[in-house]
């Protein structure tokens, strides 16, 4: 049974960005060849880590959203754990509920600020700032 899922992975940020394109491109691939349908991508770019994972304290970040066969994520979590360059990552089935709001998300843009349950498009309310939006929930959680 097809299903969508939705895996970041962290690369080592001792890459240089050939490698790191290099890298993604393997595992792009690699689903393709197992049939998988690639729905969405994103290079999150390099982040600081919560905390040290191999003693490195940062990492280039990159999101997944793909349709796939089950036995495609054992073969691609199988290459994450074989390869050097991985240091961490995580796969998820994403239920009906979660890939409306993905969808929701790309539809509205960068542009959108998050918090609770509440999302507002800045470009459609342009008066608002984040830090007044921000103030605002803070104000409602008190």
């Amino acid at each position: 049974m097809i299903n969508q899922y939705e895996t970041v992975f962290i690369m080592t940020p001792v890459l240089s960005d050939e490698q790191m394109k290099e890298t993604v491109k393997k595992f792009r691939d690699l689903l393709e060849k197992q049939g998988a349908e690639i729905v969405h991508e994103s290079n999150w770019g390099l982040k600081k880590l919560a905390y040290p994972i191999q003693k490195k304290t940062t990492g280039f970040y990159h999101l997944m959203e793909f349709k796939a066969e089950g036995v495609a994520i054992n073969t691609l979590e199988v290459n994450f754990r074989r390869d050097e360059r991985i240091i961490r990552f995580l796969t998820v089935k994403l239920d009906k509920h979660a890939i409306a709001y993905n969808e929701k998300k790309r539809a509205l843009g960068k542009d959108v600020i998050s918090s609770s349950n509440i999302v507002i498009d800045l470009a459609a309310t342009p008066e608002i700032t984040v830090k007044d939006f921000l103030a605002d929930e803070i104000d409602e959680d008190l």
